[in-house]
């Protein structure tokens, strides 16, 4: 009786626990497994790509209308808007975010959160790699796009004298700014999902934080409206972007290049520390 109960109580199989770089390869493979993955990222980057293509030609093509003054105040802030065009970044926040929200809610509504806890009881181990895979891949996209979409916009403006290279005051600045953004919204989104566990309301959330609260937010009035103000995502990437000081309507109340980094930093580490631990203390 005392050999059978000895038997019964030992482990069928034994295992080492899996090592960081285990967990990586499967976040990897979890996250290229998922159509829109494969489909957002090329689609974003042509998006992005094509928009700043169509800013560029377009000045380039109405620069001979352009009198002395508008073109002496293009080459303070246009390149950079031909580079960066707001519409195209807008787009590629969003994505970022609802493909950060997905690397979550996905693994949630499929039931697959439980098999993973399962093989892998350490929780925040996991949910550290799937940050760490996710900021990876977001920013290699953030930086291919940025550094294509910079390349392509000054090539065209250069014909007419009024490009910027990369080694002027602030213009890598920008460039390196524009390519950590992707990474800072995936990394909200992933929070935001494991905050909600739903799709819509993840994405609905990162919405109203990333795009139309900065939209919203009047930051001349008074000065703890305007520390709100700067200290949101996209206010910080506007920031880091302006090469040269606002003079035409210059903000009473303005953000630092450093604070601005700080504030991309902080959203990072706080939607990553988010992610552990809603994960952590929530059953799957």
């Amino acid at each position: 009786m005392t050999a059978v109960t000895e038997l019964t109580r030992r482990p069928t199989a034994t295992g080492t626990p899996a090592r960081f770089r285990d967990l990586l390869a499967a976040e990897w493979i979890k996250l290229w497994s998922l159509r829109s993955t494969r489909w957002t990222l090329p689609l974003v980057f042509l998006f992005v790509v094509g928009v700043s293509v169509n800013a560029s030609l377009a000045d380039h093509r109405n620069w001979p209308t352009y009198p002395e003054g508008r073109r002496e105040m293009f080459r303070l802030y246009g390149p950079v808007r031909d580079a960066f065009p707001e519409a195209g970044y807008l787009l590629l926040i969003l994505a970022s975010a609802t493909l950060g929200a997905l690397t979550v809610v996905g693994e949630y509504q499929s039931g697959l959160i439980r098999a993973t806890f399962a093989a892998v009881p350490a929780r925040r181990a996991v949910v550290v790699a799937k940050a760490a895979v996710l900021a990876g891949v977001m920013l290699v996209l953030g930086t291919v796009t940025a550094a294509t979409s910079f390349w392509v916009s000054q090539a065209i403006l250069a014909d007419r004298d009024a490009g910027w290279s990369i080694g002027e005051p602030g213009v890598l600045r920008a460039v390196v700014a524009s390519a950590v953004l992707v990474p800072v919204c995936a990394l909200v989104g992933m929070g935001l999902g494991a905050l909600t566990r739903h799709a819509a309301g993840a994405v609905a959330t990162a919405t109203s934080v990333l795009v139309l609260a900065p939209m919203v937010v009047d930051s001349d009035e008074q000065r703890w409206i305007a520390e709100l103000y700067n200290a949101l995502p996209l206010t910080a990437w506007l920031r880091l972007i302006e090469v040269h000081p606002d003079v035409i309507n210059p903000d009473p109340f303005p953000a630092t290049v450093a604070g601005s980094w700080l504030v991309l930093a902080g959203w990072s580490v706080a939607a990553t520390l988010t992610a552990v631990t809603v994960v952590h203390r929530r059953d799957p």
